[in-house]
């Protein structure tokens, strides 16, 4: 295991789309989601201690989410829990945690990922994020993680590869040049992506090293990375380091690292992936992905008694709860704290409650 690869794992997400489950206090990577004894946070931490090591991982969350990291960090260094003042995407968050590397590590080669993703095979993911770590060490290409799609999902952004230009990363795999990046497509240019056999999907993952994703940034978020880039780098590892960043994030754009870099540099490949990768990012992704339903169909974590009901998760958080339901097909019935959501199983019903419910001034539900 080499002491120079680094891992920054981003933790300040909400996770709105698995609501009521996934709240503005204890969003989806806090939650044991599969019922394993262990969060999504814990379970991406898990992964990454079997390729870097533990005093070398980074995580960057949300100031409000303080307790919840610092008691699910499992032996992660305190100076290593960056915590950000404001949300405010992905681009700010790289570039706090890559400023703060370079001030002690600049030599560092770093595997960036989001922290509620869910991996099945895990052997297969450990040699792609090792081989291309190994690579970017060497290369200032910026590395994507692609993953192969599997049908033509609306909930994920696509990357669109160049075929003719190629390198090898371990042998005998290869990465791809970037063509395009596409945010979330309607089904009909999804279906076009899936079937041209030229796309995968983006999966969050970006593998670099320092120097690269340093100069790319500076490049093409000058105004942003300045913010981040003391003139006098000791402020990190210091007291002075949360005002410093108080102040960076006061003045920072939002802004995601693909649109405020990754789809703007000539430096963007994509590594092709196979390792059963999701983001469970909806409830109709969690459907698709668990496989222990009942003979119905259903998915139930709950104290139930069902009739006709099929197609449709029923979920509470009271297991001393008995949960009735009857005539269902391809529903939600999510019981949660304060909230009770019945719906049908579809990706746009829990996005058009949460615009209701804040529309209607009931934001202590969210």
């Amino acid at each position: 295991m080499k002491n120079n690869r680094y891992c920054i794992i981003m933790a300040g997400g909400a996770g709105s789309r698995l609501w009521p489950l996934s709240r503005n206090a204890r969003p989806k990577q806090f939650i044991d989601i599969l019922g394993t004894g262990r969060t999504l946070l814990q379970m991406t931490i898990d992964r990454a201690v079997r390729i870097i090591p533990r005093e070398n991982i980074l995580i960057v969350t949300s100031e409000k989410y303080r307790d919840l990291v610092m008691a699910q960090a499992d032996g992660i260094l305190e100076e290593n829990i960056l915590f950000e003042p404001f949300k405010r995407n992905t681009a700010p968050c790289i570039a706090y945690a890559t400023y703060k590397l370079l001030s002690k590590h600049p030599d560092a080669v770093v595997a960036v990922a989001p922290s509620d993703h869910i991996i099945t095979d895990e052997t297969n993911f450990v040699e792609t994020i090792a081989n291309v770590m190994d690579y970017a060490e060497s290369h200032d290409q910026l590395f994507t993680i692609g993953i192969k799609p599997t049908s033509p999902n609306t909930n994920f952004g696509y990357i669109q590869f160049n075929k003719e230009v190629h390198t090898p990363v371990g042998t005998p795999k290869e990465g791809f040049q970037v063509k395009t990046f596409t945010e979330k497509p309607n089904s009909e240019l999804a279906t076009v992506f899936y079937e041209s056999g030229e796309f995968l999907w983006n999966s969050g993952i970006f593998i670099w090293n320092l120097k690269t994703i340093k100069e790319e940034m500076e490049r093409y978020l000058p105004e942003m990375t300045e913010l981040f880039n003391p003139k006098d780098r000791s402020v990190y590892y210091t007291p002075a380091e949360k005002d410093f960043i108080q102040h960076s994030y006061n003045n920072s754009p939002s802004i995601s690292i693909d649109y405020g870099v990754m789809e703007k540099t000539r430096k963007a490949w994509v590594f092709p992936a196979d390792f059963g990768w999701s983001d469970l990012g909806t409830w109709e992704s969690i459907y698709s992905y668990i496989s222990a339903k009942d003979e119905d169909g259903n998915i139930v974590h709950a104290n139930t008694v069902l009739g006709d009901v099929s197609g449709s998760i029923v979920v509470s958080t009271d297991k001393k709860k008995l949960v009735i339901v009857k005539g269902l097909e391809d529903y939600m019935v999510v019981d949660s704290n304060n909230v009770l959501m019945i719906c049908p199983r579809q990706d746009d019903a829990v996005k058009e409650i949460l615009v209701d419910l804040t529309a209607e001034d009931k934001g202590e539900y969210l």
